[in-house]
C-alpha cells in the first residue's frame, strides 16, 4: 500500500466503524416512518415482513391524524409553549451564568453546584408542589401553566451550560470595555453575548427540545383538547384502553419530530461549537 493511499483507507475504515452507530441511531426513525405508511391490514398481519412495505404505502394515517384529531391545535400549543419557555429560560440563564462565571462573591461555587443539583431533581417529584402553585395562580388547564413551570428545569440547565461557555470568553476583552467606561450590563450585551452566540444557540436548542418533548407537566397541568400539547394529545387521543392506533401514533411521532430536525439542521454548526467549547473548558 502506498503512503498516499493510507489516509484514504484510514478514513474509509473510520466511516465503516461508525456505520453500526449510524444504523442504531436512525433505525427508530426508519421504523417509525415505515409504520406510519403501512396499511392497517399489513400492520396487524402476523406474517408480514416488519421492516419493509409489501402491500403498498398509504397516507390514511396522516389524514386521520390531521383531520380527525386536533393535532394542528396541539402542535400550535407546543410551539407557543416551547418558544416562550425557551426564551424566558435563556434570558434568565444567561444573566445567572454570567454572574456565576464572572463575578466574585461569597458562595459562588456552592451556588453553581446547587443550580446543577437542582437540574438533576426529576420532574416526577417537582410536579406535585408545582401543581399547588398552578392552582393557586388560577392557571389550571392552561398553556400558561406550562410556560410558568417549564423554566423550573430549563433555567438550571441553561445556566449550567452557559457557565462553562462564558468561561471560555477572554476576560481581557471585557476588561478593556470596562476600562473604557462601559457598565457590566453593557459589556455583557455588546462584548460577551456576540462572542457567545454558539453557546446561546446550543442552550436554546437544548431548552427547546426539552420543552417540546416534555410530558409529565403537560399531562398534569392541561387536560382539555384546546390546551394540551402534541406529546400529550397524540398519546391520550390515539391510545384508548388497550387499543393502539399504531399508524396514526407513528404519523404523529414523525410530524412531531419535524420541528426539532429542522432546528438542528439549520443550527448544527452552532450546536457543535457551543457544546464542545463548554465541554473542553
Amino acid at each position: 500500500m502506498t503512503v498516499s493511499r493510507r489516509p484514504f483507507v484510514k478514513r474509509l475504515m473510520l466511516h465503516v466503524a461508525l456505520l453500526p452507530f449510524l444504523i442504531f441511531a436512525l433505525f427508530p426513525f426508519y421504523h417509525m416512518t415505515l409504520t406510519s405508511l403501512k396499511q392497517d391490514r399489513e400492520l396487524y398481519d402476523r406474517y408480514a415482513v416488519p421492516l419493509v412495505i409489501t402491500q403498498g404505502p398509504t397516507l390514511e394515517h396522516y389524514a386521520k391524524l390531521l383531520w380527525d384529531t386536533e393535532f394542528l391545535t396541539w402542535t400550535k400549543n407546543s410551539l407557543m409553549v416551547a418558544f416562550l419557555a425557551t426564551g424566558i429560560s435563556v434570558v434568565v440563564g444567561t444573566i445567572a451564568a454570567y454572574a456565576l462565571a464572572r463575578l466574585k462573591f461569597f458562595g459562588v461555587a456552592s451556588l453553581g453546584t446547587g443550580i446543577f443539583v437542582t437540574y438533576l431533581v426529576p420532574t416526577s417529584l417537582l410536579f406535585l408542589p408545582l401543581a399547588q402553585v398552578v392552582q393557586w395562580l388560577g392557571l389550571s388547564d392552561s398553556k400558561w401553566a406550562l410556560v410558568l413551570t417549564y423554566p423550573t428545569f430549563l433555567v438550571p440547565f441553561c445556566t449550567w451550560l452557559l457557565i462553562g461557555y462564558f468561561r471560555t470568553v477572554p476576560k481581557e476583552v471585557e476588561e478593556c470595555a470596562l476600562v473604557d467606561g462601559a457598565t457590566r450590563i453593557q459589556a455583557l450585551w455588546r462584548i460577551v453575548l456576540p462572542m457567545a452566540v454558539p453557546g446561546l444557540v446550543c442552550a436554546a436548542l437544548f431548552a427547546f427540545t426539552l420543552s417540546w418533548n416534555e410530558f409529565i407537566y403537560a399531562l398534569t397541568f392541561t387536560s382539555s383538547s384546546e390546551q394540551i400539547t402534541a406529546s400529550v394529545g397524540v398519546t391520550t387521543e390515539l391510545i384508548r384502553g388497550d387499543i393502539y392506533f399504531w399508524g396514526s401514533l407513528m404519523a404523529g411521532a414523525v410530524l412531531g419530530s419535524v420541528p426539532i430536525v429542522i432546528l438542528y439542521v439549520f443550527f448544527l454548526d452552532y450546536y457543535v461549537s457551543g457544546l464542545t467549547a463548554g465541554a473542553l473548558k
